[in-house]
């Protein structure tokens, strides 16, 4: 197997990767599904839905084939609600901000399958938006993480291989999704995705904390540079 050229780009989820968002995602769930007359799963239950879109945690939520109507209005009920209170509890995951001021050098991007409302609601309320060279949020395609295609865009956009890039996240979409487009992959433990689910999704390197990751990339940086 050839091996992946050095890494020229860092690419990161944010829900659970980036920034601790669990709760204000769980609040504007509980919001959106009282509003519209559902009943609430508990917080633990909720946080079990969410790594696939707000539509496809609504549905899940509330028990609705995700086509329904009646989830078109929650949907509705939740991006109006999490525009507004997208960072009431949301701060950044430990080592976040390390991570991005040691890789500063390298083009950084951001592939979610959070909306891009609400993406840019959350970068520019935690000063994080001029980090950041491309962003691909979850409706801006036909397609979401894992399917490939959207890291593709990524790559595109940055002007490089899927090869040259290092897909970063917590959760088995993230992983399955870099793996399928040919980059690396580093998953992050302590994040929202169950850690036994991203694990069975086999990721180059499993990390602690995002402090880890420019460590690792530079070791690749370098393993490239030598062959």
């Amino acid at each position: 197997m050839t091996a992946p050229p050095p890494p020229a780009a860092v690419v990161f989820d944010l829900d659970g990767t980036l920034v601790d968002s669990l709760g204000d995602i769980v609040a504007t769930t509980q919001y959106a599904l009282r509003t519209e007359g559902h009943a609430t799963p508990s917080p633990e239950t909720l946080a079990t839905f969410v790594g696939d879109g707000a539509r496809l945690l609504l549905a899940r939520a509330s028990g609705l084939p995700p086509e329904s109507p009646e989830v078109d209005a929650l949907t509705r009920t939740f991006q109006e609600r999490y525009e507004a209170h997208a960072v009431d509890t949301t701060r950044p995951m430990p080592g976040a901000l390390e991570a991005l001021e040691a890789l500063a050098a390298l083009p950084l991007a951001v592939c979610t399958n959070k909306p891009r409302r609400a993406t840019w609601a959350v970068l520019r309320a935690l000063g994080l938006a001029e980090r950041f060279h491309v962003v691909v949020a979850g409706d801006e395609l036909p397609w979401r993480k894992p399917d490939p295609r959207v890291l593709v865009r990524v790559a595109t956009a940055l002007g490089l291989e899927p090869g040259a890039l290092v897909m970063v996240g917590d959760g088995p979409q993230d992983i399955e999704c870099g793996r399928a487009a040919g980059a690396r992959t580093v998953g992050v433990l302590g994040g929202i995705a169950p850690e036994a689910r991203m694990l069975a999704a086999r990721p180059d390197i499993v990390l602690r904390t995002l402090g880890e990751l420019p460590a690792v990339v530079d070791a690749w940086q370098r393993a490239g540079a030598l062959r």
